[in-house]
């Protein structure tokens, strides 16, 4: 019950911007050796997913989402540090690979691709960020020329989500589609429009983005070896 009381506060800090609270009760699950990935995804990870949930409803104000997702970002980077410290060689996340990412055309949300950038980059991965507006043909270009294993993008309005399937199509039509690992993410996207485009992942948020680039790269591991 005292682990629930723990995500219960770490979710209510980033709810209210309150860095500090929060990095204090990182210490405090440090001391009461909480597993802090559990606290970043069940704690911090919800008050994340209820911010969206608030600017959606218009319940929160771009400044505040913007403030906000400042402490979420700092709070993801400090965690991800302690697991991958050096002392830890059992770390989960180790360097896996190159990820690229970007906002498709037409689309000029930033906040949340920049924190799923430094949530990757502080993982371990390496990052290529191409910003936002981005089109299909750049990204399928630029993710040739740097050679890297999985490209994501973002997409946070309806009418922009059809440049995701594009980038697909042109995978395919260059003969591209084996070299590269797809993943999607952005408020309208879902783990059925993945599928449905034929992208290989989808993440919810900055937290999950992690899980899946490890996935991704594993399952491209396994593709290289047949």
């Amino acid at each position: 019950m005292e682990k629930q009381e723990l995500f219960r506060r770490a979710k209510e800090a980033i709810v209210e911007a309150d860095e500090e609270q929060a990095f204090s009760l990182i210490l405090e699950a440090q001391m009461r050796q909480v597993d802090l990935l559990e606290l970043l995804m069940s704690g911090f990870g919800a008050g994340n997913q209820e911010l969206g949930q608030r600017f959606d409803s218009g319940r929160l104000s771009i400044p505040e989402l913007v403030y906000a997702a400042e402490v979420m970002k700092n709070v993801t980077d400090n965690i991800l540090k302690l697991l991958n410290s050096p002392e830890k060689e059992d770390s989960f996340f180790k360097k896996k690979g190159t990820v690229l990412l970007a906002t498709v055309a037409g689309d000029v949300h930033d906040i949340g691709k920049g924190i799923v950038a430094s949530t990757l980059r502080t993982a371990g991965f390496e990052v290529i960020d191409l910003g936002c507006e981005v089109p299909a043909e750049v990204i399928l270009e630029e993710a040739v020329k740097n050679q890297v294993d999985i490209i994501g993008t973002s997409a946070l309005l309806t009418s922009t989500m059809a440049e995701q399937k594009k980038l697909e199509k042109l995978l395919l039509e260059a003969g591209q589609k084996a070299a590269f690992m797809t993943m999607v993410g952005g408020a309208p996207c879902t783990p059925r429009w993945a599928k449905r485009i034929g992208a290989d992942g989808y993440s919810e948020d900055a937290v999950e983005a992690v899980w899946v680039a490890d996935k991704l790269m594993k399952e491209k591991e396994k593709r290289m070896k047949r």
